[in-house]
């Protein structure tokens, strides 16, 4: 296992909250504007239809994440639902229409029997330690349902190098970003704390972020006949976005 146990800010329980959910609002309206996560649509579109769910269970969503930019490249006029779940739910975050919010935790290590559907993790797989993350894959696996996990973070030149931009994008997209508060232009615009924890943040992501062979490694003895993984690395104009993918096979 190459990965390394750092940590980052917006992670700590000494954290407050009000600046987490500001710092994950700011994140997905950087994806949003960026188009980061459109590469891996094709991708993620058939994992679904490979697997036949016509719901998604989108956990760790912070704010919302990348779906809110990504579902009609996926959806492509099929019916699809998604629900954004998360250990520590944004309750002030917008749902965009045709979305639904759980407002109680979820643990993405044991999600709740009753949430079924396509799972799907965007930029926090590598806020787990290899047990928590095996335990995600593992629990997916054992319920035979889908699950892709995409990675933006990756201790590459190109990747680090597109962090210098974060600072300025946060600075761009903070009066933009819907519902307006007066606290999040405080705290991005007038005091630029936000901006400093994505950047700060995005690089300790990038040093702590599992590489292919780390997937590999943790969906080693996670097989069976009726249940593939595709692991690999998709390209995209400014970074790169690695995946691993686990998609349950329907009965002939």
């Amino acid at each position: 296992m190459q990965r390394q146990s750092w940590f980052e800010l917006h992670d700590q329980e000494w954290f407050p909250r009000f600046l987490r959910d500001l710092v994950t609002e700011a994140l997905e309206a950087i994806w949003r504007t960026t188009g980061t996560y459109r590469p891996i649509a094709p991708l993620l579109r058939q994992a679904i239809r490979r697997s036949g769910a016509n719901g998604v269970i989108d956990l760790c969503s912070g704010s919302g994440g990348p779906w809110p930019a990504l579902y009609e490249d996926v959806a492509q006029d099929e019916p699809l639902s998604v629900c954004f779940t998360d250990l520590y739910p944004n309750a002030r975050a917008a749902t965009p229409h045709g979305f639904t919010r759980l407002p109680e935790p979820v643990d993405a290590t044991s999600v709740p029997p009753g949430l079924r559907g396509f799972r799907t993790i965007f930029s926090s797989f590598h806020h787990f330690d290899p047990p928590s993350a095996r335990a995600i894959l593992a629990d997916a696996f054992g319920r035979r349902e889908g699950i892709a996990v995409f990675e933006a973070a990756q201790p590459s030149p190109r990747t680090l190098l597109a962090l210098t931009g974060v600072p300025l994008l946060a600075l761009r997209n903070g009066a933009a970003i819907r519902p307006l508060r007066w606290s999040r232009l405080f705290w991005t615009c007038i005091l630029p704390v936000v901006p400093a924890i994505l950047w700060i943040d995005g690089i300790l992501s990038c040093l702590r972020s599992y590489s292919l062979a780390d997937m590999r490694e943790l969906t080693l003895d996670l097989t069976a006949p009726d249940y593939t993984w595709e692991i690999g690395q998709q390209p995209g104009e400014a970074v790169s976005i690695a995946y691993a993918i686990g998609t349950p096979l329907q009965s002939a």
